[in-house]
């Protein structure tokens, strides 16, 4: 007989929160648990080892699609280890684009972080060349005032909805190229 628990109790033996696990569940990444009469969630053994395989994939920094993929390939007794180590293969390849992405823009960073003197004056060589080809005439005549928007758990990362894929944007900013 298998040993059911509430969801505080399954995220503690999965390593992961509550909210994670409604959230899994709200986009179909894990199905739906079962209920009490009550509405309590119940959640058993294999649900659990279901969440401890996405906390695993998540710190692997697989996106939630390649762990929808992952789990769809470890509950198919007919998929070949090929087919795994292929989705493994992409994601390495993809985080060792952004390897060299985040190495050119460290470079890019520390050339501008060298060229300016730090001091009490009002010219910087970081503004200098971030603003390289713009007219002094077109420098800002405002501070921006960010406004706070509540963006969607979900939608947060990276790639997501509405987040900002920073690396896309990125490849389109040759900062480090320019500033030499």
């Amino acid at each position: 007989m298998t040993t059911l628990m509430n969801i505080g109790e399954a995220a503690s033996a999965a390593g992961v929160s509550a909210k994670m696990i409604r959230h899994y569940e709200q986009i179909g990444l894990v199905p739906q648990a079962e209920r009490t009469e009550a509405g309590y969630r119940l959640y058993g053994e294999r649900e659990v080892s279901v969440l401890r395989f996405v906390r695993q994939s998540r710190r692997l920094g697989f996106s939630v699609a390649q762990i929808a993929e992952l789990i769809g390939l470890w509950s198919d007794s007919q998929r070949t280890s090929r087919e795994v180590k292929a989705v493994a293969q992409r994601h390495l390849a993809d985080l060792e684009e952004k390897h060299r992405e985040i190495e050119q823009m460290m470079e890019g960073l520390s050339v501008l972080v060298k060229a300016c003197h730090g001091n009490d004056q009002p010219h910087c060589a970081i503004l200098d060349r971030l603003s390289l080809h713009s007219p002094p005439q077109h420098q800002p005549a405002h501070k921006p005032q960010l406004k706070k928007v509540r963006v969607p758990h979900n939608e947060t990362r990276a790639g997501g909805p509405s987040g900002i894929d920073l690396m896309a944007w990125m490849r389109g900013v040759h900062l480090h190229q320019s500033v030499q």
